[in-house]
């Protein structure tokens, strides 16, 4: 009996942190977003260590860093970087307006097709694709395509 519950247990773990193991095995630095609606950033890669920061922000992308078994060294969009429990994170791919003022959301890849909305410095979406130039974002269920220079949670060169 001991031993079906133990096998169980270890049954239950390895399913329950596919992400984990996923974001595990990817070479860093590499792009994720906070999957919690309250996430702590700590000083070190264990809750023993103080808290940096506390993040009500769901979405919002960060950068991982550097991988320990259980926790990620990551960077928000304004360059803190601290620890974060990676059940915290997620690999859905996000990105936040950058600049300071609203930028074009176009129908189309091209700054010539036509804007369909504006999105406000400090706005967090979702990123679909990303060619070129470019990035599909949805933001609330609107979709509008934005320069990879006006948000912060994509790589310059990263198509995806």
């Amino acid at each position: 009996m001991k031993r079906a519950l133990a096998f169980a247990t270890i049954l239950l773990a390895t399913a329950l942190s596919p992400s984990a193991q996923a974001q595990q095995e990817r070479k860093t630095p590499y792009w994720a977003s906070i999957s919690a609606s309250e996430a702590l950033m700590r000083t070190g890669p264990a809750k023993t260590y103080p808290a940096k920061w506390l993040y009500r922000r769901a979405d919002l992308p960060i950068k991982v860093l550097e991988v320990y078994p259980s926790w990620r060294k990551v960077q928000d969009p304004d360059g803190e970087t601290g620890w974060m429990l990676v059940d915290l994170l997620s690999d859905t791919r996000t990105g936040i307006v950058r600049g300071d003022e609203p930028r074009p959301l176009h129908e189309a890849a091209s700054p010539g097709s036509p804007v369909r909305y504006l999105a406000q410095p400090g706005v967090v979406g979702r990123l679909n694709t990303c060619s070129g130039d470019w990035c599909e974002f949805e933001v609330g269920g609107r979709r509008g395509h934005v320069m990879k220079g006006h948000i912060w949670g994509v790589d310059a060169a990263e198509n995806f």
